[in-house]
């Protein structure tokens, strides 16, 4: 299992994930959509990318916005894992 990472890796891994914010011990996106179907499309596609990754973010769905998180929440904080799921989650919509 990775380790955290220390700031400034953080901060280099948020220059290629620039939509995501990050907070304390997590990075998060909110997303928004035409309409309530395409967003549970996307969920859905998120729910693979995690799957396949082994690695799943907390997801919040408010009609067409879904607001994802990631950390590793084992590790307590964020590991290079959370940015690579970041990235290829930023590819289903970017």
């Amino acid at each position: 299992m990775p380790s955290t990472l220390a700031h400034d890796s953080v901060q280099s891994w948020m220059k290629k994930v620039p939509a995501w914010e990050h907070k304390q011990d997590h990075i998060e996106r909110v997303f928004e959509f035409d309409d309530y179907i395409s967003g549970m499309d996307f969920v859905n596609s998120v729910a693979e990318i995690a799957e396949g990754a082994n690695h799943h973010p907390d997801m919040n769905i408010s009609y067409a916005k879904v607001a994802v998180v990631l950390t590793t929440h084992d590790k307590g904080g964020l590991t290079e894992s959370d940015f690579e799921v970041a990235i290829r989650i930023d590819n289903l919509v970017d």
